[in-house]
């Protein structure tokens, strides 16, 4: 039998006691990664629910626009510009409430003329220039009414500065401010039009246009700034692509330039005045001839 003191004994009992403290810092290690981790997890968890909340509102503001009232003399989603070149007034419609179309002249006097127009489109600048000279005179006299559409379809086509919506909202602020002025300006905008795929005007550049114009900058500046009217012309480029149009056989827009003569679309020439002159002018005898009466033949013995 062994001693108290049996060397062989005194071993073994180191050996034991050595091996529970490498279980007891074995467990040690195992608690404090099982921490870590845990914290890890939710911290990660915690990470990817707030990634997910700010993606999913992200979302959600893009999804629900904004509904403004509509810009006034606008009521139709495009300006009318009559005799004297005098813009017909008209209140602004609540957000979300339907355009209502104009009513063209009932006997026919006056040719309608309606033009849909994105102000970055080349081919609407080639056909602008081409002819509101001319039109001019015949709006001045009350011969025609033009009805002028800013539409933003080329929004993407500018080098990531959605030209053609800010340029439509300028529109839209001066139609809305400045009536008056709103022919020069649109006439503005398609002299020296910014090309396509370009930057096209900044905001500022745009608002110098609307002040040569005549429109008065405490007016028109801070509705260019904040781009008031922007999501009005979202909306009204959405329904005149969607249709259908108003007073014509025409269901929507297809391109970034519609002109509409008496409800018939022009396709000819955009750079040839005389050939758009024509046009009108048959226009006009269509309308005299269907809405002119004819003279009773007299009857045989009278």
């Amino acid at each position: 039998m062994s001693s108290i003191n049996d060397p062989d004994e005194s071993r073994s009992g180191d050996v034991r006691a050595a091996a529970r403290e490498k279980a007891r810092q074995l467990r040690t290690s195992q608690q404090r990664k099982d921490r870590r981790n845990k914290t890890l997890l939710t911290g990660g968890i915690l990470i990817g629910v707030v990634a997910i909340a700010a993606i999913v509102a992200v979302v959600i503001m893009g999804a629900i626009r904004p509904t403004v009232p509509g810009p006034k003399n606008m009521a139709s989603d495009g300006v009318v510009v009559g005799s004297g070149l005098t813009v017909k007034a008209t209140p602004a419609l609540a957000a979300d409430a339907k355009p209502v179309a104009s009513t063209p002249d009932p006997n026919g006097s006056a040719v309608d003329i309606r033009i849909y127009a994105d102000y970055l489109c080349k081919l609407c600048g080639e056909f602008q220039r081409t002819n509101l000279k001319q039109l001019q005179p015949l709006v001045k006299d009350g011969a025609v009414t033009v009805e002028m559409h800013p539409v933003a379809i080329y929004t993407s086509h500018s080098a990531g500065t959605r030209y053609s919506l800010r340029a439509a909202n300028a529109a839209a602020c001066v139609a809305n401010y400045a009536p008056k002025s709103f022919w020069a300006f649109n006439e503005a905008l398609f002299a020296n039009q910014p090309a396509e795929g370009g930057p096209g005007l900044t905001d500022d550049e745009l608002k110098k246009r609307a002040e040569a114009s005549g429109a008065s900058p405490s007016d028109i500046d801070s509705c260019i700034d904040d781009g008031r009217f922007k999501t009005w012309v979202g909306a009204a480029s959405d329904r005149a692509l969607s249709g259908p149009i108003p007073n014509s056989s025409v269901k929507k827009m297809t391109n970034a330039l519609l002109v509409l003569v008496n409800g018939k679309p022009y396709t000819g020439s955009l750079t040839n005045a005389d050939d758009f002159k024509a046009f009108i002018l048959q226009a006009q005898g269509d309308e005299y001839s269907s809405t002119s009466t004819p003279t009773p033949s007299p009857s045989a013995g009278s």
